[in-house]
């Protein structure tokens, strides 16, 4: 049996990404959204969750590459000169691996993220990280404790299988096989712990070695070499150019992800499959 749980990543960054989210999943396949509590536009895109009760929604942690909850003074060895996160993902996956003071602060600051979900008011479907940090065991560990207390049942297994993937987006097998290598013990992990935990997850992923380029034609690609279990396909969709996507994501077009998410010819090859789209919390 083939079902698919179809994410918006990034909801509460900017306008423009609610705007696509809220659209995708009125006119096209989306089912969930990951929020980032501390982002600029996080009480936008709650006013629009509250305005969408099938649109099911979980927490984007966001620990590198972005604000904080907690003021910066709390937590100074997480945060740079500009009391925003660090974006060196490797330096900061480092500290938090070796600092006992650094996983006092993480800890601290993950709490607050959960907290800040839960203030919404909003069900938690399920939990992932920004740029993927929970795949860092010290991270997972630290979710996995504070998890408990606000009712985390769900987690993202950023595996990706590589000839599904490579057949799909076609070329550049080495690059792709490069990084499914890099990925994939730790991917294998982070699932092992999440069993041992009793916490659901998909078994794969769409989305990691193309973010940023989910278009139209790659999807409808992707739709035809879906696997067998629980599948989980990921986008960074908006419906504008904006400051806060340029920052970070450049390269990312994300109109053209917002175009496939709504796209009719999309729409009719999920259905034509006859994968189920659900989200984590129908696991």
């Amino acid at each position: 049996m083939r079902r698919l749980i179809v994410t918006g990543d990034d909801f509460g960054l900017a306008v423009p990404v609610n705007e696509a989210i809220e659209a995708a999943h009125q006119q096209g396949i989306l089912t969930t959204a990951s929020l980032m509590v501390g982002a600029g536009a996080a009480a936008d895109a709650v006013e629009r969750a509250r305005r969408l009760p099938t649109m099911k929604v979980g927490l984007h942690l966001v620990l590198v590459e972005g604000r904080p909850v907690l003021p910066p003074r709390e937590i100074p060895d997480l945060v740079a000169g500009h009391g925003e996160f660090s974006a060196d993902l490797v330096g900061a996956g480092l500290k938090f691996f070796f600092r006992p003071g650094v996983r006092r602060q993480l800890e601290a600051e993950i709490r607050a993220q959960f907290q800040a979900f839960h203030n919404t008011g909003l069900s938690l479907d399920h939990v992932n990280a920004h740029n993927h940090m929970h795949l860092h065991p010290t991270v997972l560990g630290l979710i996995l404790k504070v998890g408990r207390t606000f009712g985390l049942k769900a987690v993202r297994v950023p595996y990706e299988p590589l000839l599904p993937s490579w057949r799909a987006a076609g070329g550049a097998l080495l690059p792709r096989a490069a990084a499914w290598l890099l990925t994939a013990p730790w991917s294998g992990l982070l699932k092992a712990r999440l069993r041992r935990a009793g916490i659901r997850a998909n078994d794969c992923v769409f989305g990691l070695h193309d973010s940023g380029n989910m278009d139209a034609d790659l999807v409808l690609r992707l739709l035809r070499h879906l696997p067998q279990g629980v599948t989980e396909m990921y986008f960074h969709p908006a419906t504008r150019r904006c400051p806060e996507t340029e920052r970070t994501m450049s390269g990312y077009h994300h109109q053209r992800e917002f175009e496939a998410l709504t796209s009719p010819a999309v729409r009719e090859a999920l259905l034509a499959s006859g994968a189920q789209r659900i989200a984590f919390s129908e696991l």
